[in-house]
Parts: C-alpha cells; structure tokens; sequence
C-alpha cells in the first residue's frame, strides 16, 4: 500500500534557522530517508523549496489564471515528502512519528488512489 508523508510547514520558519541549522536540520531529513530506504519502505523522497519560487496554477471556464509565489495568504506549504510502501496505515503513522520534521513541522499521512473515492464518508476506510 502507498502512503505518502507530507511535510507541512510554516512558510516563516525556515528564516529562522541560520545555515548551519538549516544544514543540520536537512541532513537528519537525510539520514530519516536512507533509514526508511535501508527498511525498504521508501519509494521516493524529495524536499521543496520555499513556496517563493512556486506558481499556483488554476483553469475556470477555459481560462487559465497563473499566481507566482510567495503567497501572502499561506499560512502553511509543503516543505517535503516521503512516499512509502506500507503494510498498514498504522504502520506508515508510526513512521510518521519517527520523522525529525515531527518536532517542527506537522506530518501529514495519506493514502494514494483516485480523486473520486469519497474516504470520508467512512473514516475506516482505507485505499489497497
């Protein structure tokens, strides 16, 4: 089953850290996905850049409308992600606590599969 974690972060908290920090911080990131990697629970991993070199794109009624970051109304981006291949849920949550970004950022766990399956009409409900 695929699960993917979402790395949801302040968009300000990343000038709080001077470069060491910020070095230090991204390379226990490092070491949290060649550990998940070495389990064989990794599929793919990446980290974002700040949302400042993004775009927001949306298309309404044949029109395409084209936002540059940074995004003065976001209050959180995704600063990264995991995609894993789990056995249960459970046990791509318990990796999610595992994960350093748990201490300042929040780690969002779901499950892949289509947009059209309503999963919250039932909250047991559990993709693969």
């Amino acid at each position: 089953m695929s699960y993917m974690l979402l790395i949801v972060e302040d968009p300000a908290q990343r000038r709080t850290r001077t470069a060491a920090e910020g070095e230090a911080v991204y390379e226990r990131m490092v070491r949290f996905g060649q550990d998940l990697q070495a389990r064989g629970v990794l599929v793919a991993s990446e980290s974002l850049s700040s949302h400042a070199s993004a775009a927001r794109v949306n298309l309404r009624a044949g029109k395409a409308a084209v936002v540059d970051g940074p995004f003065a109304e976001a209050k959180e981006m995704i600063g990264g992600f995991f995609l894993l291949s789990c056995k249960t849920w459970a046990e791509a949550v318990a990796i999610a606590q595992q994960c350093p970004a748990a201490e300042w950022a929040t780690v969002e766990v779901r499950s892949t599969g289509p947009c059209y399956d309503d999963a919250d009409a039932d909250s047991t409900f559990r993709l693969n």
